[in-house]
């Protein structure tokens, strides 16, 4: 049976009368089991079937979580860490029920350090209010790692997320320097630091930088900073087809051109960014790049890429040098998942994504690009292509559940192929509930450490339960 119909088929863990009313007692109404509320943490932004917790705690504090979590612990309650809701791969659906741990309430910017550019948050600062307090402080700092969506940082520490500036900046796995974390028994406890290295025993903060909530609830995280930019100018640039853009992209990388952003969208993706940002972009394979640096370094940046585009038949750059013009363009590539669900209004998104060497990415994309086409089904494709990661997005009628069923045939050979490739199953959606056998079928043996990790950390499998590892 698939992940979307399974959502609701999952045995719920009853929150006992002396749980709920101890949890009461420490949040009085900021534990809540008003439905709307409870719908509103029912789900995130991917196709998989909302579940709703028994109840919602909104904590302030450490110590609120660490209590929440030791409540739990001794009643043997689920809790599903919440952000803000963004993921696509199911990770805060509640299909236990259990204790919904909002953490967005926990919001405060603890430190900002302008000579040591780094940062300590609560988990529930998102990375626009970090970047808005970072530039009204005046610091020329900002936090570079862009999903797209206002995520919160304890969210994006938790799936590790990364976006169309990893190319340049990396991901949150290289952008964390240090957590803080209530694990399973109700503990707080530090890992890493503000060091930029150490060989201090085993790395703690990449456990549970993209442990997706399954191994305890990251409350503060201490981040990196980068130096903003004092020159960036964004272009736009057509090709005759798909190939010679990913072949572009892979010869720009391999030529070490420091590019700060560099992402493909197909021709099915540019016609639906168009009609859904009112943009008049040609309708081709299309390759956005940005260049961060200064003056002349950027310039030299343009001229180089320009050089190699033209090797491969691209269209002259279409500049948007203008930062409202770059905006613009931004914006209209992060909505390209609701532009996707406009070609089929009502529909319903079944995102997956892959990541290849960057060698391998032409080859990935046009089987994939082969199999949507065969398949009959609207999937626009876009990525990241800077560092090997792209998605398709399948625009689903929820009435047809042959449609779902054929999305997710195609997201399974789309795995196996970016297997093949030695690349990975998702390179930054995490695995929630919609990729768990595609982790098994990735790490193999691999898996079983992860499960003993995971028993060890979380004995009562209260944690976040039925994601990742299911126990």
């Amino acid at each position: 049976m698939s992940n979307h119909a399974t959502a609701q088929h999952h045995q719920e863990t009853a929150v006992s009368a002396e749980a709920f009313n101890e949890l009461h007692s420490l949040l009085g109404d900021r534990l809540t089991t008003a439905k709307d509320v409870r719908v509103e943490h029912a789900k995130d932004v991917s196709h998989h079937l909302p579940h709703l917790p028994h109840a919602v705690a909104l904590p302030h504090s450490n110590a609120e979580v660490s209590q929440i979590v030791q409540t739990c612990a001794r009643y043997s309650v689920p809790i599903v860490p919440f952000g803000t809701g963004t993921g696509v791969e199911g990770a805060v659906v509640a299909i236990h029920g259990g204790i919904c741990v909002d953490l967005t309430q926990m919001d405060q910017i603890l430190q900002v350090s302008q000579n040591d550019m780094d940062a300590t948050v609560q988990a529930g600062v998102t990375r626009m209010q970090l970047n808005s307090h970072l530039s009204d402080t005046g610091t020329g700092l900002y936090f570079p790692v862009d999903p797209g969506a206002d995520a919160s940082l304890g969210g994006m520490a938790a799936t590790r997320a990364s976006g169309n500036a990893a190319v340049r900046y990396g991901t949150m796995r290289e952008n964390v320097l240090g957590l803080t974390v209530v694990t399973a028994d109700g503990n707080i406890i530090r890992t890493g630091g503000r060091a930029r290295k150490s060989s201090a025993g085993y790395d703690l903060t990449r456990l549970f930088v993209g442990s997706e909530g399954t191994l305890g609830i990251i409350i503060e995280v201490t981040l990196k900073l980068a130096k903003t930019p004092e020159a960036v100018s964004a272009a736009v640039c057509a090709f005759s087809d798909v190939a010679a853009a990913a072949n572009t992209a892979i010869q720009v990388i391999g030529s070490g051109i420091p590019v700060a952003r560099l992402e493909l969208l197909d021709e099915v993706q540019m016609g639906a960014v168009n009609a859904y940002s009112a943009l008049d972009y040609k309708v081709a394979p299309t390759l956005l790049f940005e260049f961060h640096g200064s003056k002349s370094a950027v310039t030299e940046q343009a001229e180089t890429v320009g050089t190699i585009v033209r090797e491969h038949g691209g269209e002259g750059f279409q500049w948007a040098a203008g930062e409202e013009e770059r905006n613009r363009l931004w914006q209209a590539r992060y909505d390209s998942y609701y532009a996707s669900l406009a070609l089929r209004p009502g529909s319903v998104g079944y995102v997956t994504d892959v990541c290849v060497p960057i060698s391998r990415l032409a080859d990935c994309i046009l089987k994939t690009k082969q199999e949507i086409e065969a398949s009959g089904l609207i999937a626009p494709l876009l990525g990241h292509v800077g560092d090997g990661n792209f998605h398709v997005v399948f625009p689903l009628d929820p009435n047809r559940p042959e449609e779902l069923e054929e999305a997710q045939r195609l997201s399974q050979l789309f795995v196996e192929y970016a297997l093949q490739m030695d690349g990975t199953c998702t390179g930054e959606h995490g695995i929630g509930l919609g990729k768990i056998e595609a982790l098994r079928q990735e790490h193999g043996q691999g898996v079983d450490v992860m499960y003993a990790i995971k028993k060890s950390l979380d004995p009562q499998n209260i944690m976040n339960p039925g994601k990742v590892i299911p126990l």
